[in-house]
């Protein structure tokens, strides 16, 4: 597939919780299903860094390093070659315009542009052990707030765990205007995650997402953990 973006995604802070199947099913694009661990669907919120960026080999001034902020569940599509696993996003959030303008255009995503800054607690240039990572969003006046604070080393994912099931989707799928699907893939090595002691989302649900998230996301998450990241490489679309 035709390359069109390559940048790093570092410390996904990554908020999972179970949901019933039937909050996500309108949200579904055309020629994917939900795609299930353990009888359960899943919905994450999800906060990174978003660095070295290009889009098409480019390097656009004031927009190579920014955070990013997304709600995404988890589906999957039958190919020649067996499922095609991949994500949904719900809502993307990210500090530039000029980003959720080429994103919507190009890909139909559910991009929005807020004012948004990060913490993340270093140390000889890692994260710290049992460091706190936080990812935060400017919203009607108010600061919005997703963090974790990590336990341990970073490892590879248990065989089978949910861990691996959310980090291992390596595709996107993105319902288009004229009622089609648009798939894209999502290329990285496996990430190495942190496990979390603790976990929160503080966060204006209703209006950010529709009332219908509120109870999802208003309690403690199912998981939590911090994924380690990498170089990616995002294709360009194809309607299916």
């Amino acid at each position: 597939m035709r390359k069109f973006l390559t940048a790093e995604w570092r410390y996904l802070a990554m908020l999972n919780y179970s949901v019933e199947a039937d909050l996500l099913k309108p949200f579904l694009p055309a020629g994917v299903e939900l795609d299930f661990w353990q009888g359960k669907t899943y919905v994450s919120m999800v906060g990174f860094l978003f660095l070295h960026t290009r889009v098409m080999g480019l390097r656009l001034p004031l927009h190579v390093d920014f955070e990013e902020v997304n709600l995404r569940f988890y589906v999957r599509r039958s190919a020649p070659e067996g499922w095609r696993r991949g994500v949904v996003f719900i809502k993307e959030i990210v500090p530039r315009r000029l980003i959720a303008s080429v994103a919507r255009a190009c890909y139909n995503e559910n991009y929005v542009a807020m004012p948004m800054r990060h913490c993340i607690e270093m140390e000889n240039g890692t994260l710290r052990r049992e460091g706190a990572v936080e990812y935060a969003w400017r919203h009607q006046g108010r600061w919005n707030a997703l963090r974790a604070t990590t336990t341990g080393v970073a490892a590879s994912p248990v065989e089978n765990s949910l861990e691996e099931f959310i980090t291992e989707h390596y595709w996107g799928y993105t319902a288009q205007r004229n009622g089609g699907c648009a798939e894209y893939q999502v290329e990285h090595p496996r990430w190495n995650v942190w496990q979390t002691k603790d976990a929160a989302l503080e966060c204006d649900t209703a209006c950010l997402y529709g009332p219908e998230f509120v109870a999802a996301l208003g309690g403690r998450p199912d998981s939590a953990f911090v994924a380690e990241g990498s170089p990616v490489t995002v294709s360009a679309g194809v309607n299916l």
